[in-house]
């Protein structure tokens, strides 16, 4: 790896790490990048994943003061979310990596909408919303697991999926919402490093290369991340997700 791939690599992961403090998209940047560099995509998927964990840590941190009150809501849903994790992570291993090059691009898809039609998703969370939301429905466990699964298996875009489901089930501000996002995202990606250390191929050159950006952006986007166009940031994940899909359709 030459000091440009590295350059590039590292400058995608600060931009993923941001990415995910606000949105939960960055893998579509990570991932990509990887690709594009002549990582297999299995290895690509793993070494992004057990890259983005300090990002996710420092995401954390920096919605602290947002998370103040959730810690035991927080435990209980991040059992169903690690257990998630580690059953999607083993799909990954268990299965051909000719099925993940299908399977991914379609997820990839999926998650590009999911990214330009959040601000809709908000919109029909917050109209439908009522009073009798502040415990745990089992329907809202049961959809923590599996977003656990997908995050397990690829994870781009899971944050969406998490914030859709935290806002319909809970009755908390968007900024509580996306502090306690980071929190169970971290988690699905800890528990999913776990099995992939243990059981798969890690190129850490490219962990630590991500690990060291995204530990960066993610202090960054939670600390500046709200202040950009919301538009142009869901243009450009949603540009990088296409151009992985197609690359990894056609190439």
């Amino acid at each position: 790896m030459g000091p440009g791939e590295a350059l590039a690599i590292l400058a995608a992961g600060c931009g993923a790490g941001a990415i995910n403090a606000v949105v939960g998209s960055g893998s579509l940047i990570t991932f990509p990048t990887l690709l594009a560099f002549g990582f297999p995509p299995v290895v690509a998927n793993v070494s992004n994943n057990v890259g983005l964990v300090p990002g996710n840590v420092s995401s954390g941190f920096g919605y602290r003061r947002e998370l103040e009150g959730q810690r035991g809501r927080l435990l209980r849903l991040g059992v169903a979310a690690g257990a998630g994790s580690v059953a999607g992570a083993a799909a990954l291993l268990s299965l051909p990596a000719s099925a993940f090059r299908l399977i991914v691009p379609v997820l990839i898809l999926i998650a590009c909408v999911l990214v330009l039609v959040q601000p809709r998703l908000s919109a029909w969370i917050s109209a439908r919303r009522d009073d009798d939301t502040t415990r745990l429905s089992p329907v809202l466990v049961a959809g923590i697991f599996l977003s656990g699964a997908y995050g397990g298996y690829f994870g781009a875009a899971q944050g969406v999926l998490v914030i859709g489901l935290l806002g319909t089930f809970l009755d908390e501000s968007l900024q509580r919402v996306n502090g306690a996002k980071n929190v169970l995202v971290t988690i699905v990606n800890a528990a999913a490093a776990v099995v992939f250390v243990a059981f798969a191929h890690v190129a850490w050159v490219a962990v630590a290369l991500v690990a060291a950006g995204s530990t960066a952006g993610g202090l960054i986007g939670a600390r500046y991340g709200r202040r950009l166009p919301p538009a142009a940031l869901r243009l450009f994940v949603v540009v990088i997700g296409l151009i992985s899909a197609i690359k990894l359709l056609f190439f």
